[in-house]
Order: structure tokens, then C-alpha cells, then sequence
């Protein structure tokens, strides 16, 4: 057996063996209480609950505590502008007097957003598209068109907007909708000095229906005759008249066209 064999099994070594274990030990103890009372560690100050208050008292308490504090905004609809919705560190975190504590209060101007083209949309797809804006529906009227719950018009404070107008996240937009009843009057056409056929295309086109005519003086072309007098006729004081009204029409001969020489 060599000799550092035997030394190995010595009650020296054994006993430098042991002292080594406890000088270590003896080493992080002491390591980690002083570092516990170097860094106060488990002391300080409770941070207060700040989220849900005033900027302003959120403020006033971190000062009498003495703590210091940074803020950032962010706009949330449907919280009251100067309300704190978020803090950093969180309430009940002890931590040492002077620290600085991060605040998010709600802004008290809500940032402007473009109105989004809601053109020819259904009401159901206008409130889904309005609410991904971060817009209200408002008032919604009805008004004649052909297709039911069809948008006609934006309203926002009583004027008609269009697409890409900025206004507030958060406003509430009136809608004006189609009723599906389509229009109830319709306007007059004026079909003086109009051929018979121009007339009567000029009549079915308007949602009317030709009434009488009525021939005046002698005619002897009946494919070749022109509108002279109407009724109902449009004046200042009468432009429309209600879908399938009937239009008497008074017609005449019309002039011979040219024929072009040889």
C-alpha cells in the first residue's frame, strides 16, 4: 500500500476532511445573512392599490408614502378619462421607500380614427365593422330604398360623413337605413318636345304608366308625332308624384325629317 493510501485512512485527514465541510458551510451562511441584511432582504414598504383611482389621488398617496412615479396613457372606452388601469410593481409588492412606481391612466382624449367604408353594407355587418373601430351605433332612421336595413348615410353630430373621415374612437355614428319599401314618389319626368316612343320610355323608366294620349290636329304619321302638353306636369311647386301615377300626354305631328340629296 503507498504511503498517500495509508494517510488516507489517518483520523488527520479525516478530521482536515471535516473541517473543510464546515468551513464551507460556515462560508455561505454567513454569505447569505449578510446579504440579507445588506439588501434589507423581506423589508420595505407595501405598494397601494392604485389601479381603479384618479390620477390625481394615485399621485398624492405615492407622495405621502414617498415613493416616486413615472406615467404612460392609453385610451379605454368606457372608463373615465385620468383613471388608473394599470401599475408596475402590483398592490402589496414590498419594496424599498423611493421606488418608482409605473402607472397607465386612460387618456383624456381619445385618439382619431378614419370611418371605415360602410357603403352599400347591411346594418348587421355595420355594427360588427364599427365595433372592430372602436365606434358606437347611435340613432338609426329609416328612409325609402328598395333594400331593407341597407346603409344610405353615416351621420356623426347631425352631418352626413364619408368614408376616411376622422372622428374620436369611441363616438357614436347614426345610421340612416334603407326601409325595403323602395321610394313612394318618384320625380315627374318632362317629356315636352319628346317623340311618342322617347315619351313613353321616359315614363316606364320613372315607375310610371302612360294614360291617355290624346291626338291634336291632323295626323298623318302616327310613328312620327311629339309631346306637346302633360299632366301631371313638373312646375316649382310640383316635382314628384307617387309610383305608377298615370301621365296623360297631348302629341302632334311632328316635322317631316330631311331627306338628304342624291
Amino acid at each position: 500500500m503507498s504511503k498517500f493510501g495509508a494517510y488516507l485512512k489517518t483520523k488527520s485527514f479525516r478530521n482536515n476532511i471535516i473541517m473543510a465541510i464546515v468551513t464551507v458551510i460556515v462560508v455561505v451562511l454567513i454569505a447569505f445573512y449578510s446579504l440579507g441584511y445588506y439588501t434589507h432582504h423581506g423589508s420595505g414598504i407595501p405598494v397601494p392599490k392604485l389601479k381603479g383611482q384618479s390620477v390625481d389621488k394615485a399621485m398624492e398617496l405615492l407622495k405621502e408614502q414617498g415613493f416616486g412615479y413615472k406615467i404612460d396613457s392609453v385610451y379605454v372606452q368606457d372608463v373615465v378619462p385620468g383613471t388608473i388601469v394599470e401599475q408596475d410593481p402590483d398592490a402589496g409588492t414590498n419594496v424599498k421607500e423611493g421606488r418608482v412606481i409605473y402607472l397607465t391612466m386612460v387618456t383624456l382624449l381619445a385618439p382619431n380614427i378614419s370611418l371605415p367604408d360602410l357603403e352599400q353594407a347591411s346594418y348587421r355587418e355595420a355594427v360588427a365593422t364599427l365595433s372592430n373601430y372602436g365606434l358606437k351605433i347611435g340613432d338609426t332612421t329609416y328612409r325609402s330604398d328598395i333594400a331593407r336595413d341597407r346603409i344610405l348615410e353615416v351621420r356623426f353630430g347631425g352631418q352626413v360623413i364619408k368614408a376616411g373621415t376622422k372622428i374620436p374612437k369611441g363616438s357614436r355614428i347614426d345610421l340612416v337605413l334603407g326601409d325595403g319599401e323602395g321610394a313612394s314618389e318618384v320625380d315627374i319626368p318632362e317629356l315636352i318636345n319628346l317623340d311618342l316612343d322617347a315619351a313613353r320610355f321616359a315614363i316606364k323608366g320613372s315607375g310610371l304608366t302612360i294614360g291617355i294620349i290624346t291626338y291634336q290636329g291632323s295626323i298623318t304619321d302616327s310613328t312620327n308625332v311629339v309631346v306637346t302638353a302633360q299632366y301631371p306636369m313638373k312646375t316649382d311647386s310640383l316635382s314628384k308624384t307617387s309610383i305608377g301615377t298615370r301621365i296623360n300626354v297631348t302629341v302632334t305631328q311632328g316635322k317631316k325629317a330631311d331627306v338628304p340629296a342624291n
